[in-house]
């Protein structure tokens, strides 16, 4: 058994309360190796931001799980030799598909889990949570639940159509399981390709496409039964088209890629929405910079070389939505 506070962790609870009370959202920010958790963790200790570092079933297997929590306990040891003596860092497991792999990750140094049990009818999704809850609790782990079902692939997590959350299920979903958070269905999807060209209109000024604005009703609707309650946004990538063009330009082929606009997910993170997840954004912005070095320096081998631009772009993309779309900056004293 693993105590995640022993690699210098935290876990969800204050963060979101804090998070809640300023109106700001927490960055929550999907990593698969080496060079996005370096800049996720420059990005959060220069902007002075709490930080949740997300980890997929597939990134967890593709990493190894020992390696993982060793890297973990290096994320917070090089936050404080970057100069922040009291990081914030939560290690969270991003939809957790299984009792097994959530307790898995509970012994094994997480100090946060998600349980995802959307895709089950509502009693066996309340079941599961609730047996996730009781185990992780005992660690003062939290947990997040989700109700609706966001449309689109990422990883393991594939859903052709999405489901709006019904607020008037998420009192008896919360009060029953005892989650510590809410994932939400509004209108957000996973992947880079959110939107069908057909659901979108055309901006007459840039001739891009636009996606349909999120279901804030539905999210006044959550509120209202839920006042204060941590509420969380999957699917939340922006998708820029400067990456998606980039890619494009240096011989890559990404048709009709489509995000949720900023500006939608900087209103969400002034309520209730206090952690906002974003996985696609960092992986176009690390294609982009590597295809870019592979176009202008066919002979380049040095992993170093591709790899570092790589880096230097997604602690570009984090710092810019830690500051400008989740407003969570210059909350640590450090």
């Amino acid at each position: 058994m693993v105590n995640y506070k022993d690699l210098g962790l935290v876990n969800t609870r204050e963060m979101f309360a804090k998070a809640i009370k300023g109106g700001y959202a927490i960055p929550a920010f999907n990593f698969n190796n080496m060079e996005q958790l370096q800049a996720i963790v420059q990005a959060a200790v220069e902007t002075k931001s709490p930080v949740i570092l997300q980890v997929s079933k597939g990134a967890r297997n593709y990493a190894n799980q020992t390696l993982l929590r060793y890297m973990a306990e290096g994320a917070v040891e090089f936050a404080k030799e970057l100069g922040c003596a009291h990081p914030e860092i939560v290690l969270h497991l991003d939809h957790g598909d299984s009792f097994e792999l959530c307790k898995s990750c509970v012994d094994m140094g997480f100090s946060s889990v998600m349980i995802d049990g959307s895709h089950l009818p509502y009693d066996e999704n309340v079941a599961l949570t609730k047996k996730v809850v009781e185990y992780a609790h005992k660690y003062d782990v939290t947990v997040e639940g989700e109700l609706g079902v966001l449309a689109g692939v990422e990883d393991e997590v594939c859903a052709e159509h999405h489901t709006y959350t019904k607020p008037e299920e998420v009192v008896d979903f919360v009060t029953k399981t005892g989650c510590d958070s809410l994932a939400i269905s509004i209108g957000t999807s996973h992947g880079a390709y959110k939107f069908k060209p057909e659901q979108c209109t055309v901006d007459p000024k840039t001739g891009r496409l636009v996606p349909p604005p999120l279901a804030f009703d539905v999210l006044d609707g959550v509120m209202k039964e839920l006042p204060g309650f941590p509420i969380v946004l999957h699917g939340s990538s922006s998708v820029p088209q400067e990456y998606v063009e980039m890619i494009n330009q240096y011989g890559g082929k990404l048709d009709a890629a489509i995000g949720i606009p900023e500006d939608e997910l900087r209103k969400a993170a002034k309520s209730a929405v206090c952690k906002i997840n974003i996985d696609s954004d960092s992986r176009l912005a690390m294609t982009a910079a590597i295809r870019k070095v592979f176009a202008e320096k066919p002979a380049e081998f040095d992993p170093r070389k591709y790899l570092g631009p790589a880096r230097d772009e997604m602690k570009k993309l984090y710092m810019h939505k830690i500051i400008n779309v989740l407003g969570s900056n210059d909350k640590l004293s450090c």
